[in-house]
């Protein structure tokens, strides 16, 4: 696991160091409507979940954004997680000359194959997982470079389908930055 994460955010780190991409500058408005000036990101993501993100927009407020990693220690479980969601940006809390600072919400799902650990940290068992995801968040929106930096909360639905077929609701917070290349 560690070694595929490894392998892919050099990937990544080496496509963000080769491109040449400018970040546009966003058109004027005079709203507080948010209006994305980039098309595709690829990042990291450090919380839960922990990996590769990915934000491609197909509208001017409404964009895919999907992830791959992993997420450890969520009760006892350690795994790898991919998740997709689609997000609507309908404000700009902050619009400026250097940032815009939309805030978004959404929905997606996600699936995830864990580890199960009892209360001693020793080896339990594999399970699976497949859920609903609801995020909510902001961006630092940067209008002329291509990054932005965001955080975001997500509430999860879980159905796990290991020994008792529990279904789990949690909060997951993560942060993470993005490179632009369009």
């Amino acid at each position: 696991m560690l070694r595929t994460t490894t392998l892919l955010v050099a990937l990544a780190l080496a496509l963000a160091s080769s491109s040449t991409v400018e970040a546009r500058p966003r058109p004027t408005q005079s709203s507080k409507r948010f209006e994305a000036n980039k098309k595709f990101g690829l990042g990291l993501e450090l919380g839960q979940p922990s990996g590769l993100t990915g934000k491609y927009f197909l509208s001017a407020s409404g964009a895919l954004d999907f992830g791959i990693g992993a997420v450890y220690g969520w009760r006892g479980r350690d795994g790898f997680h991919l998740y997709a969601d689609y997000l609507w940006h309908p404000v700009s809390l902050v619009s400026a000359e250097a940032f815009e600072l939309p805030l978004y919400f959404g929905v997606g799902g996600r699936v995830w194959n864990y580890d199960d650990y009892d209360r001693n940290d020793r080896f339990d068992g594999r399970g699976s997982a497949f859920g609903l995801r609801v995020p909510a968040g902001i961006a630092f929106d940067f209008n002329n470079v291509p990054l932005d930096i965001f955080l975001q909360l997500a509430f999860t639905f879980d159905f796990l389908t290991y020994r008792s077929d529990d279904f789990y609701t949690d909060l997951n917070f993560s942060v993470g930055i993005r490179y632009w290349f369009d």
